[in-house]
């Protein structure tokens, strides 16, 4: 029987995924969308998220290293409350909505993220946190429809919601020229304080994240 080869890296991110109700009314804003620009690369509503700290490719030893500092930040800060709020693009190519809400809460919690990863020899990418969740992308030569969907986002306001959990996420991003795909590696309650409760997956489960289950952009999204 061949053995498959494991990937000696993957790639890997931290973030916030909005509950399935906030989801579902932003979704539901985009269905024109969805309808007059097919050709857009969409991502999975369950897909959609807000990432706070993007480290990219991680050798896999290096992983089980960030489980016990990421669960002690979640378990130290309370869940901010946050609500999906207009539109944009990047580079006229990517389109994203923003987010509202407990901005400083989140910035705090993104703050202790990055520098817990550095702590465990992880680098997250150098630039500011722009929170925003990462709706789809152009593709080559589509010079309109990003701005097109971004402006028919300008006067949404979703409702509020509290993030409840801290995800550590890995993705397919940059392995193959089909759909990027994430799952959780692990997930923490925010604001437990139990520094060693966590939800895990196993390496080769596909779960997305964000789901009713526990499990859970910049335009560099996972």
């Amino acid at each position: 029987m061949n053995e498959q080869t494991q990937p000696a890296t993957i790639r890997v991110f931290i973030a916030l995924a909005p509950p399935d109700p906030a989801k579902e009314e932003l979704a539901r804003k985009l269905r024109p969308a969805y309808g007059s620009h097919p050709r857009m690369r969409w991502n999975r509503v369950e897909d959609w998220h807000i990432t706070l700290a993007f480290l990219g490719e991680l050798p896999v030893d290096t992983v089980p290293l960030l489980r016990a500092p990421l669960a002690g930040i979640a378990a130290a800060h309370p869940s901010p409350r946050l609500a999906l709020r207009g539109g944009g693009d990047f580079d006229g190519r990517v389109v994203w909505t923003g987010v509202d809400g407990d901005l400083e809460a989140l910035y705090e919690l993104a703050a202790d993220v990055r520098t817990a990863v550095r702590d465990c020899g992880a680098v997250p990418a150098d630039r500011p946190l722009r929170p925003h969740l990462t709706l789809a992308r152009a593709r080559r030569g589509d010079q309109s429809s990003a701005a097109e969907i971004a402006a028919g986002l300008a006067g949404f306001t979703g409702r509020p919601w509290d993030a409840e959990r801290l995800h550590l996420v890995g993705s397919n991003a940059a392995r193959s020229s089909g759909p990027i795909h994430y799952r959780d590696i692990t997930a923490w309650p925010l604001g437990s304080g139990d520094r060693g409760e966590a939800s895990s997956a196993p390496p080769s489960a596909a779960v997305p994240y964000g789901s009713a289950r526990p499990a859970a952009g910049t335009a560099h999204d996972g």
